[in-house]
């Protein structure tokens, strides 16, 4: 079971009606629920993030076909629309918040569309559903400093863990970047998993730092989405968004090596 190709599918707003910000990465409700129908009757078990890497930590077998279905940023949708389906076919999933997007008191104002509240997330909790970590303000990890890098990765978890009276596990890196130094303070700080993006289906080989998921877009076909779940067609289905993300890379790697010289006065 070690060799195992597992498809992380990546959401983020189930919404009829979405704003401009988060259209593109959205899905209608009817989409979703064809979506989980396909899951199901192609035989597919979902489990959670947490799940998934103590299998494959411990040398555990995971269920027949395992899948994972992921909502990140904390989208109310998914409590209005998502969890209704999910608990139709028992599903897990796993949903990855900003805690300073959660209409709560720790709301900072920045979410880019309505937001779940913190009664709804722990609504999600208690059906089954894994709230693991992504930030607090979702800023692009690989380009703060140390200080804002912990203090992202804790006041996250310490909000969570307030809200909820469980220590998140999992974590999902804000726009899918990662580096090194930002794996190691992820480690470092607690979380024992972390997902990425990267478009391809996960591996045990990828480390339990860099789990790569497959994004689920409004454009994303009952037909395409079939292929994702199956692991067909993904470098072509994905191939322009590999490309951007390796230019944008090199981009963010310039960026972060003119600022720490900056500071140092080179």
């Amino acid at each position: 079971m070690s060799d195992v190709r597992v498809p992380i599918l990546m959401y983020h707003a189930v919404a009829t009606d979405p704003n401009d910000a988060t259209r593109a990465l959205s899905v209608t409700p009817e989409a979703f629920a064809e979506q989980m129908a396909v899951l199901a009757e192609r035989g597919l078990s979902p489990v959670t993030t947490a799940e998934l890497a103590a299998c494959w930590r411990s040398g555990r077998a995971l269920p027949e076909r395992p899948v994972l279905i992921t909502f990140d940023d904390g989208y109310e949708g998914v409590h209005r629309h998502a969890l209704p389906v999910l608990a139709k076919h028992g599903f897990r999933a796993s949903l990855f918040v900003s805690t300073g997007w959660i209409r709560g008191p720790y709301d900072t104002g920045g979410g880019l569309d309505t937001m779940l509240d913190w009664d709804q997330v722990r609504e999600l909790a208690a059906a089954g559903v894994e709230i693991g970590g992504h930030s607090h303000s979702h800023p692009q990890l690989d380009q703060v400093s140390d200080a804002t890098l912990r203090f992202e990765l804790i006041h996250c978890k310490e909000i969570v863990a307030d809200q909820l009276g469980t220590v998140p596990v999992s974590f999902a890196y804000p726009y899918g970047y990662s580096s090194r130094r930002v794996r190691q303070a992820v480690r470092e700080t607690g979380y024992a998993q972390a997902l990425a993006v990267g478009n391809g289906l996960a591996r045990r080989a990828q480390g339990p730092y860099a789990l790569r998921r497959v994004t689920v877009r409004r454009s994303t076909g009952t037909d395409a989405f079939g292929r994702l779940v199956e692991g067909r067609a993904i470098a072509r289905t994905f191939a322009a968004d590999r490309a951007l993300t390796k230019g944008y890379a090199v981009v963010r790697g310039t960026r972060r090596a003119r600022r720490l010289l900056s500071r140092t006065g080179g």
